[in-house]
């Protein structure tokens, strides 16, 4: 009977070759096995076309119930203030797991019906702002805790706020808005309803949203410049799509036949407007943004955004502290002035007092004197 023989461990590689060249292949598959989370936040008043934009971005319906409220109704005869006017922003975040070749991303998509809605809309944005920051709160405190393997991320990483075409550039709640979030987010302006401009139009309204973006001092997310060793292609990809910030977008989940072919569009009398025809408008941009900048985004909210939150909310968190010590030097410097405060008017009174009995004393003797 002949004796098996152990099996030996071989070089596979060549002479020379140590291995670690292999390791961005370990990342890749341990983060395709994790799968990736992405939050985008969508904020535009209604009527501009989000709900349609995302569920095109995604070929996916994220809103299968959604009511949108009337204007005004009657009853018996009367005019009333339906709830359209009276309606305060609402935070409404719908995640979806989506799954293609293998590759899983669980994207949460967080909407803001209401927003710009109201008659008064000077306070519409604290709560968009207010969940930014519980976002990163959370975050923090699950960072500082003690378990910290599966920390969930639902930070913001990036907002695509929708401009309306009808007007001509920002209005000032836009830019009242954007300066307020624009050091918590990455945003992206997108120009809803393209197919209402024409091309020429396009181009002056995007001219001068950019205008007014720098003259009022709004970041919105710069793409980062193409490596040197990347090829051309991605370069070129890299160039164009800077040059088309704000976006200008077309929306639609309708499949419409176009020169024999299905493609999701809209129809109209004149013609098909195809919501991936580059040439029409600019939502495959936008996807190729968002999908090529995905891995930027959230590198940007991470070393950006969260380190200035975390940094401030650390920094607030001592001061509160030192806040409360002075408060009780301020409190006691204050008793201590009082103290003096009665005491002063004591010895004022004391003197009075004092004043009034030496002048009684003389006025009785004056007058025992003039009995004698």
């Amino acid at each position: 009977m002949s004796k098996q023989q152990p099996a030996q461990f071989t070089n596979p590689e060549t002479p020379g070759y140590v291995g670690f060249a292999n390791l961005p292949n370990q990342v890749h598959r341990k983060s395709v096995k994790k799968g990736f989370e992405f939050t985008l936040m969508v904020v535009g008043e209604s009527g501009l076309g989000k709900s349609t934009l995302i569920n095109s971005l995604f070929l996916t319906d994220l809103y299968p119930e959604r009511i949108i409220p009337g204007a005004a109704v009657l009853e018996d005869g009367v005019c009333c203030v339906s709830d359209k006017i009276e309606r305060t922003v609402q935070i409404e975040a719908s995640t979806v797991e989506i799954e293609e070749r293998g590759v899983k991303l669980r994207l949460t998509v967080v909407d803001t019906p209401g927003y710009g809605d109201a008659i008064n809309c000077r306070d519409c944005f604290k709560t968009i702002i207010s969940y930014i920051d519980e976002q990163f709160e959370r975050y923090l405190h699950d960072e500082s805790g003690l378990n910290r393997r599966h920390i969930i991320d639902n930070r913001v990483h990036c907002c695509f706020y929708f401009i309306s075409p009808f007007g001509h550039g920002l209005k000032p709640l836009d830019v009242e808005f954007m300066k307020a979030i624009h050091n918590k987010v990455n945003i992206v302006p997108v120009i809803a309803k393209a197919d209402t401009l024409s091309l020429k139009e396009r181009e002056r309204l995007k001219k001068r949203i950019l205008d007014e973006i720098e003259e009022h001092g709004i970041k919105i997310y710069h793409l980062p410049d193409a490596e040197s060793d990347e090829d051309e292609d991605f370069k070129e990809q890299t160039r164009l799509l800077k040059a088309s910030i704000p976006f200008c977008v077309v929306g639609s989940n309708q499949l419409i036949e176009a020169k024999g072919k299905k493609v999701r569009g809209r129809l109209y009398p004149w013609g098909v407007v195809e919501v991936e025809n580059p040439e029409h408008n600019d939502f495959l941009k936008l996807r190729t943004m968002l999908i090529t900048h995905m891995q930027d985004l959230q590198e940007v909210t991470q070393d950006l955004h969260y380190e200035n939150f975390r940094s401030e909310r650390l920094k607030r968190g001592n001061r509160k502290i030192e806040d409360e010590e002075v408060n009780k030097d301020q409190i006691l410097l204050e008793k201590e002035a009082e103290l003096r405060r009665m005491q002063e008017m004591i010895a004022r009174m004391q003197a009075q007092m004092q004043m009034q009995m030496q002048s009684g004393e003389a006025d009785s003797s004056a007058v025992h004197g003039h009995h004698v």
